[in-house]
């Protein structure tokens, strides 16, 4: 058994240790969806940072940085854009309504606003969706395993995915904060130490853009004309401000002070962040222009071209945000399934050990679905974008309008999920994903789902006008 597989194995299994040690104090839904509202800006910083900084982050983004260059920048920088439009503008305002109503999911919000039927709908949609995100960290993980020890993709997969949904299963969102905290230090030293030693190895940023000249005259522009980053804006902006599993993060705060300047620092730090995985990528295809797989990019040169004991730090660094990130979407999973769907509509007279017991259930049973979807997907990029997609658009709509008027109802939520989805799902079946010029995909659906909205609102506000008093 080789060096880097023995640091990857006694790590996780310490993060499954500290998981379980703090899961025994979890015996409410309280403490185990909103860790009963406790979080300081310290432990919410780490839990959001550590969850947006996962597969796409660090493996996805450097297999992007490896193929096209520093546009891959916008994968994570729009993230952090939006993260920060999250800390000044939705973020406080959901907690306050959060806490007023005693909320504890995404779902509780929607119910509050437009009643039953949108959160169940809204529920079923990204129950299926949050799925493919989950499959990218495994996908990732996979590919770890597979670069240092030849493990098959089936194995890596299953070895993630029991990582995971072991602590997470104890202690929900408790325990996933202070794993999380562990995990982003390890990261962040990992890929700050790891960066200028690979940067050594092309002859710095100079060298690097010489080397990759030939490959691209603008392989070191981070715009590039624009059209792609403006494509990346569009998937995953929306995306990063209305995350059901980031949004129930925010819940967990003890104040809005506190949402503000956690998660205004989450944002920033995603900001500067953006350029380690995509550097790292360019550098990679300086040294392995023929690698198989784009995914393979950053492990590849962390174990052949960086010193073995910075390596191993720079594996464990991908491994903590691989599952540091599939936790996040295991809590979308769990809190969903056991809070929106079976107290909701299945049990409304459940108690409340059943629903931390089914929401333990439904994160075992995330796991092992997110295992077999992880091994139809070859690239991570690719099952990433399809939950990135049905989450701007069955989400963004309703979420901002419920926080700004309580005049719209059920009749206007369901217009903006039930044009906004289908417009979404038809141009990518008819342009292959690629949209139209800047309009991609997301972005229409995204546009039509607003004009659903307000086409209803509208009509309804008239009627209710001519109705005679």
């Amino acid at each position: 058994m080789n060096f880097y597989l023995v640091a990857i194995l006694v790590y996780s299994a310490a993060l499954v240790a500290l998981g379980l040690w703090v899961g025994r104090r979890v015996t409410s839904t309280g403490a185990f969806f909103v860790a009963g509202r406790s979080l300081g800006p310290v432990l919410l910083f780490a839990t959001l940072l550590a969850a947006n900084i996962g597969a796409g982050s660090t493996m996805g983004a450097a297999g992007l940085g490896y193929g096209r260059g520093l546009i891959a920048w916008w994968w994570v920088g729009s993230a952090g854009i939006g993260t920060l439009f999250l800390a000044f503008w939705v973020g406080p305002l959901v907690w306050r309504i959060a806490k007023e109503h005693e909320l504890h999911t995404a779902g509780d919000l929607l119910e509050l606003r437009y009643g039953s039927a949108v959160r169940g709908l809204v529920t079923a949609l990204l129950w299926v969706g949050t799925l493919f995100i989950l499959a990218g960290q495994l996908i990732a993980v996979a590919f770890v395993l597979q670069v240092v020890a030849g493990i098959p993709k089936l194995t890596g997969c299953l070895i993630g995915g029991a990582v995971m949904t072991s602590y997470f299963a104890a202690g929900g969102l408790l325990s996933s904060a202070w794993v999380n905290l562990v995990q982003l230090v390890v990261l962040v030293a990992g890929f700050v130490l790891v960066l200028p030693v690979a940067l050594s190895t092309v002859g710095g940023v100079a060298g690097l853009s010489e080397a990759t000249a030939s490959l691209d005259a603008n392989f070191m522009d981070p715009w590039r004309g624009g059209l792609p980053a403006l494509r990346y804006i569009a998937l995953l902006v929306p995306a990063f401000i209305v995350s059901p599993g980031l949004l129930q993060k925010v819940y967990g705060a003890r104040d809005a002070r506190t949402v503000r300047v956690a998660v205004a620092a989450a944002g920033v730090a995603l900001l500067l962040f953006a350029w380690m995985p995509s550097l790292l990528g360019a550098i990679a295809r300086v040294h392995f222009p023929e690698l198989s797989s784009p995914g393979l990019a950053l492990p590849t040169l962390l174990v052949e071209k960086i010193p073995p004991v910075l390596g191993g730090l720079g594996l464990a660094a991908i491994f903590s945000a691989e599952v540091s990130s599939a936790d996040a979407i295991l809590f979308m999973l769990a809190t969903s399934l056991s809070k929106d769907l079976y107290q909701r509509f299945v049990n409304p007279e459940a108690s409340d050990a059943d629903v931390l017991r089914v929401a333990r259930l439904a994160a075992l049973v995330g796991g092992v679905l997110g295992i077999l979807i992880a091994v139809q997907f070859e690239t991570i990029v690719g099952a990433l974008s399809i939950f990135y997609s049905l989450l701007s658009v069955s989400l963004f709509v309703p979420v901002i309008a419920a926080l700004h008027t309580r005049r719209a109802g059920a009749p206007e939520a369901m217009a903006a999920i039930g044009s906004g989805v289908p417009a979404l799902l038809a141009v990518h079946l008819m342009t292959g994903g690629a949209g139209y010029g800047i309009w991609n995909p997301t972005l229409i659906g995204l546009l039509v789902s607003a004009v659903g909205f307000v086409a209803v609102f509208a009509v309804r506000r008239n009627i209710a006008s001519d109705v005679p008093v």
